[in-house]
């Protein structure tokens, strides 16, 4: 593991941390202007802050072909998936402002490159699938046609969705060396935590400093649980039932690219750059419906070389209450057959939930069972 030695922490992936972050140059409001989505948006918060350290802008062709064929940089650097901005036709000059969905210019961009991309061939390479149902691809399909590429000045991030739990990479690793943390794992979710998430964090937890719950706040599937109500659910559950004093909540303010394999070593490199030494890989990590088997996301780390992404992953199988050793377990700790676990699908829980009914405290803890009730509730309401 290579440790900045100025705060015995990890190393940002590729040497150091990224800072594109700048005054508003002059001269912005002259400059042609490009209107982001909201998810080149959230890319670009990223590439401010570091968090996709090495990179500095949005990725040109090399890299991208690079990226697509072995799942590294083409200075053969660890990355698995493309940062891409994507648009309908070459900027007239060599700059290019950068403006919100609303048209507020909020970075400058030093164009570098503008190339065609085959978009069947990036849903392949990167997702595994070029099925239009894959929330994904089918991002992927509506997007223009070419990429731009360019380093990125940026004068104006978003005004964060929960300001208290908005730390950049630099604040996280400042919060981890004031209170002396050295190997930290991280914890990636997009879903409310419930027993078994709180199992395999807690699990992770013995073995290190500290833990960083760190749940995604960008763009989600419309199905996918509103990130206002999971934050609720996450301090509820923190303030019950972890160590303050080792734990840290903080947002990650990326969008949801639901590619499975490849976002699991892209999610385990972002929380690299925030500090993290380790990072918990699940069941199904970024998944959606069947397209990934059900341990492929840490089969992937395999594609590369012990230590070589300098992160560790932490593997952990599918956890459960067992009734009859009358604790949480996995299949790898529990003798006993699937009559004595408890176990609910998603749906089933959904369907308690909004009848105003509590899940088993097997299943989930009732603070987190009330507060999800309560926006079922105001949903319907």
């Amino acid at each position: 593991m290579i440790v900045d030695t100025e705060t015995r922490l990890i190393a940002a992936h590729g040497g150091e941390l990224v800072d594109r972050t700048s005054e508003r140059p002059d001269g912005v409001e002259r400059l042609e202007r490009l209107t982001l989505t909201s998810r080149e948006l959230s890319d670009l918060e990223l590439l401010a802050c570091g968090a996709l350290s090495p990179l500095e802008g949005f990725m040109g062709r090399d890299d991208y072909e690079s990226v697509l064929e072995t799942m590294r940089l083409s200075n053969g650097l660890p990355w698995a998936l493309p940062v891409g901005l994507a648009v309908d036709q070459a900027p007239r000059g060599d700059q290019v402002a950068l403006a919100d969905p609303t048209g507020c210019p909020v970075a400058v961009l030093e164009v570098e490159d503008v190339y065609e991309y085959d978009k069947g061939r990036e849903a392949e390479q990167a997702f595994r699938t070029t099925d239009a149902a894959h929330p994904g691809v089918a991002r992927l399909y509506e997007q223009k046609p070419l990429y731009l590429s360019g380093r990125v000045t940026v004068f104006e991030l978003p005004e964060p969705a929960f300001p208290e739990l908005a730390k950049t990479p630099a604040e996280t690793r400042a919060e981890f060396t004031e209170r002396g943390w050295k190997r930290v794992v991280g914890f990636q979710t997009r879903n409310p935590i419930h027993r078994a998430h709180e199992y395999l964090t807690k699990v992770a937890l013995e073995t290190v400093d500290g833990l960083l719950i760190h749940p995604l706040v960008g763009d989600t599937k419309s199905d996918d649980v509103p990130a206002a109500t999971r934050v609720e659910c996450y301090r509820v559950l923190l303030d019950g039932y972890y160590p303050a004093e080792r734990v840290v909540l903080s947002a990650f303010p990326a969008a949801m690219r639901y590619a499975g394999p490849r976002e699991a070593i892209w999610h385990a490199i972002c929380r690299k750059n925030y500090g993290c030494s380790h990072f918990i890989v699940g069941r199904d990590h970024a998944g959606v419906g069947d397209y990934y088997g059900t341990y492929d996301a840490q089969l992937i780390f395999d594609e590369f070389e012990p230590h070589e992404l300098d992160i560790e992953p932490m593997f952990f199988e599918h956890s459960f209450w067992c009734r009859a050793c009358g604790s949480m377990a996995s299949a790898k700790t529990c003798p006993h057959d699937r009559e004595q676990h408890v176990f609910l699908s998603g749906t089933k829980v959904r369907e308690m939930l909004s009848e105003g009914e509590l899940p088993p405290q097997e299943f989930s803890r009732p603070e987190v069972a009330e507060a999800l009730i309560e926006s079922y509730s105001s949903a319907e309401s």
